[in-house]
């Protein structure tokens, strides 16, 4: 299972409830007609994404994800987003939208769903130091979450900044406390608000 994620903000911070109502419209154009491949779809807000560059004034970001059954999934997704049936969606969000980062993200632990993504209000972001050898430990990220309604992923591919694990929970379990993170690791927390899931 993968996880294809995308972080943005939009152009014009003063037009967030459209560039709001735009992103559910065009999730919900994907949730009409899934792409072969693709399992669920959502968006959330997040108060800041620290691995974006600096916003210019005040304003709101978004982070999408995409669950997919494998790597053949994402390049079908890819051109079914902006195909026939989900043009007019998609580019009503392109139009409103200023900046963002992707990343692609493998499962490793938890439960994979449309509910238990929409119902993790949390997305804990671990990075470890360059170069460090004990990149084993994050398959031990995941203790103490509950597998039913949690999830930890690994990134796959470096397509953008953000770091190199992701945990998905409704509170913080105690695999990513910073009593338990290993020397220079940081985990990075943010709530997060589901604008559409499905």
């Amino acid at each position: 299972m993968l996880a294809y994620v995308f972080w943005h903000r939009p152009s014009d911070p003063s037009e967030l409830e459209a560039y709001e109502q735009a992103l559910s419209a065009f999730h919900r154009s994907l949730a009409r007609s899934m792409p072969v491949g693709t399992r669920a779809s959502a968006v959330f807000r997040v108060a800041e994404l620290p691995w974006l560059p600096p916003a210019s004034g005040p304003t709101q970001a978004y982070e999408d994800w995409y669950l997919l059954e494998d790597f053949a999934a994402l390049g079908v997704l890819n051109e079914a987003a902006v195909g026939r049936g989900h043009s007019t969606a998609h580019d009503a969000v392109a139009r409103r939208f200023g900046t963002g980062a992707g990343g692609l993200y493998g499962l490793i632990e938890g439960e994979p769903c449309a509910r238990a993504l929409r119902d993790a209000s949390l997305s804990i972001w671990i990075a470890r130091p360059p170069g460090s050898e004990r990149r084993a430990l994050g398959e031990l990220l995941g203790d103490g979450m509950d597998p039913g309604h949690a999830s930890l992923w690994r990134r796959q591919l470096v397509l953008g900044p953000a770091p190199e694990f992701c945990l998905l929970a409704p509170e913080l379990p105690p695999g990513v406390g910073a009593e338990r993170l290993p020397a220079g690791w940081t985990a990075t927390v943010l709530d997060r608000e589901v604008l559409w899931s499905g």
